[in-house]
């Protein structure tokens, strides 16, 4: 297999300069680069930039994948939407790490896997995970906790360390929170086993947008004022995720942090739990896989006794068959010939005839004495004289 590396760098909350995008080409002649991307692949050589420098200076998502099993994955957030303690407390592993850099705090996930599948291509995997981090910035949590696992997953962890706070809706992750976890090969019995006791959604839609209106309502009329400058001036692209992060601390009561604390598991009890389930669903497919494996017996000596029972209704029609192609002399006939007469053993032993089937092959035999092909097909068929 050909060597393949595939980079890609997303800018988001605000486009390259053509002086960012000179300083960018420099790195590589053939990757595609616009005020918004750079994308490139290898399939010999390396990449001359460094991926942690260049979401430092240029980028705010970067996604690698490499066929010998490597993926990687880096957000970058700005500070004051993301706590800095917040996000160490989740990413403390080798796996998943925080790194500050002036006004922004960069998150980063590695998976290593030399014995996994190989899908060739890594297009499209940033795209459906990048939802992520506007949702970070907007205070939700589940993809640190998520990288948090991932670390407990590969050992990372002692055994008898407490999780961070779980995130409320673990149990309904959205489509780039599924992509973020197949990306980083999270075992999905360890994320179902972490779900399981968690809080859920904090409200309904309409419930939550309307929590939302109130508490907006009671803003100071002077910060509302500055909030609808800052939106019309439209200079801000993360002020619908300050106003939510916000709403969502305003909203989290000290008792729930209680709560959450005293629930809290280590990484054993979640372990544990993730290979009970493993072991489970391993019970249950065995279970149905056998249910399937009696069903189809069942279904296939059904088929035969019908078979059988319509070949007893023409027997002779069926030795006539047989004599047919043997006369033809052509070996797929002889095949032909020598599956019915295996059927008409089968028969035989059916109906306590296997004395006369026996006899009927002896003489078979001795007619066709000169055609060792045919010989052949019924010794292998176990169709000699003495049965």
């Amino acid at each position: 297999m050909s060597e393949y590396q595939y980079y890609e760098f997303l800018a988001i909350d605000r486009p390259l300069s053509a002086d960012e995008m000179g300083e960018l080409r420099a790195l590589s002649t053939r990757a595609e680069i616009t005020p918004w991307s750079f994308v490139n692949t290898y399939d010999w050589g390396n990449f001359r930039g460094n991926p942690s420098t260049l979401m430092e200076r240029y980028f705010d998502a970067f996604l690698y994948l490499a066929n010998w099993g490597t993926h990687r994955l880096m957000l970058r957030v700005p500070r004051r939407l993301l706590d800095q303690k917040t996000a160490e407390a989740y990413c403390s592993g080798e796996s998943a790490s925080v790194q500050a850099t002036g006004e922004h705090l960069i998150i980063e996930f590695n998976s290593e896997d030399e014995n996994g599948d190989w899908d060739a291509g890594g297009e499209g995997w940033l795209s459906s995970i990048i939802p992520l981090r506007a949702d970070l910035a907007a205070g939700d949590v589940r993809s640190l906790y998520l990288g948090w696992l991932l670390c407990a997953q590969l050992q990372e962890l002692d055994g008898d360390d407490l999780e961070p706070p779980p995130p409320p809706d673990l149990k309904n992750l959205s489509g780039s929170l599924k992509s973020f976890a197949d990306f980083l090969r999270i075992d999905p019995d360890l994320i179902a086993a972490a779900a399981e006791g968690t809080p859920g959604s904090n409200a309904g839609d309409r419930e939550s947008e309307g929590k939302l209106g109130a508490w907006i309502g009671g803003l100071p009329e002077g910060e509302k004022t500055r909030l609808l400058a800052r939106l019309a001036e439209g200079n801000d692209p993360h002020l619908r995720a300050e106003l939510l992060n916000r709403f969502k601390r305003a909203n989290s009561g000290s008792q729930t942090e209680k709560n959450s604390a005293e629930k809290r598991r280590t990484v054993a009890q979640l372990l544990t739990a993730a290979k009970r389930r493993t072991e489970a669903e391993r019970r249950r497919v065995a279970e149905r896989d056998e249910k399937e494996r009696v069903r189809r017996e069942r279904e296939a000596a059904a088929a035969r006794d019908k078979y059988l029972h319509a070949l007893a209704a023409r027997e002779a029609d069926a030795w006539r068959k047989i004599d047919a192609w043997i006369g033809t002399k052509r070996p797929s006939d002889y095949d032909e010939a020598v599956r019915l007469l295996a059927d008409l053993r089968e028969l035989s032993v059916r109906t306590n005839r296997t004395n006369a089937f026996e006899e009927r092959i002896r003489e078979l035999r001795q007619l066709h004495s000169k055609k060792p092909s045919l010989l052949q097909r019924l010794d292998k068929a176990g169709l000699s004289a003495g049965l």
